[in-house]
């Protein structure tokens, strides 16, 4: 089987380090990134995420030199970004395609769906691989997921994603959750996982089973919270599990100790108050509001915040 591999870690990293990641940097981790053997590499949020953070830094803003540089270490073919619909002016997928990304994913909103749709349509009129991707499935219900990935599809989407934002997804979910995309979905599937519980390898394993072909991972797991899937982890598994490999894990242990030595925020941990936002499926800015001198506070906190929400 053959999967597409997105590394996430400049863009999804950019949480640990407010998106302050240097140039030289970031061209070298995406030139390494390709050398192992990632088909994209997601260099920035387009004009902030989701929530606004002040003063963000390279890869937080996706400004159209930014994407040139990339572009020209690597090729347009490798570069992609993300964006929310409401931080984006009409110009700017246009600008970004002809800076040089040729992957866009668009965060699907609750909110605002048309917008969403406008523009995967707009990306695909564009020329781009366009994927939707469904932020914090774990608390969309089915008729919103079934709604979503048939309006995606009718604007033309390539790839649904699901995205465990919170992190609170078990594999046998997992499992579920891709059978149905792919049963009402024309595009391929795809996985971006959260590792709040440890089971980020896990579901990306039950999702390839059960159908996805596109993954998301971090070197060393950088990313929002307790981070993402390991990148390197998640190379060694493939070339066990693939007859013929086509991943240079010496090259991904490399971008990971670089990563590591460069940028201090990207060390792996699994903050306490996270794996208890991903028991009681609440997202990271929630963080905030269950922090307690003593952890069983904590859990009390996230139980009652958890039912105001049901």
């Amino acid at each position: 089987m053959s999967y597409v591999n997105i590394d996430v870690t400049l863009r999804d990293g950019g949480y640990r380090n407010n998106f302050d990641f240097e140039l030289d940097y970031a061209l070298a981790h995406a030139q390494l990134s390709v050398e192992a053997g990632f088909d994209w590499i997601e260099v920035a949020y387009r004009n902030g995420p989701f929530k606004p953070v002040s003063h963000p830094g390279l890869t937080g803003r996706g400004d159209d030199e930014f994407i040139s540089a990339v572009a020209d270490v690597v090729g347009p073919e490798h570069v992609g970004l993300i964006l929310h619909s409401k931080n984006i002016a009409a110009g700017d997928i246009l600008a970004m395609y002809k800076a040089g990304a040729r992957l866009l994913r668009i965060c699907m909103s609750a909110a605002r769906p048309g917008a969403d749709f406008d523009n995967i349509a707009r990306a695909k009129d564009a020329g781009f691989t366009v994927c939707a991707n469904l932020t914090r499935v774990s608390q969309m219900d089915t008729r919103a997921i079934f709604e979503s990935v048939v309006g995606a599809a009718d604007a033309g989407v390539d790839t649904v994603y699901l995205a465990d934002s919170n992190g609170s997804l078990h594999p046998e979910q997992i499992t579920q959750l891709t059978t149905f995309v792919n049963s009402i979905a024309p595009s391929a599937v795809g996985l971006h996982a959260h590792n709040n519980l440890g089971l980020a390898l896990s579901n990306s394993i039950a999702a390839v089973g059960a159908g996805a072909t596109w993954i998301d991972s971090s070197f060393l797991g950088m990313g929002k919270g307790p981070g993402n899937l390991c990148s390197e982890q998640w190379i060694a598994y493939l070339n066990r599990a693939e007859p013929i490999a086509r991943y240079d894990l010496g090259t991904a242990l490399h971008l990971a100790d670089l990563l590591s030595t460069r940028v201090p925020e990207s060390a792996q941990s699994m903050p306490l108050p996270d794996l208890v936002l991903g028991h009681f499926d609440l997202p990271v800015e929630a963080r905030s509001s269950i922090l307690r001198k003593d952890h069983r506070e904590v859990v009390l906190a996230a139980h009652t915040l958890s039912l105001s929400a049901a």
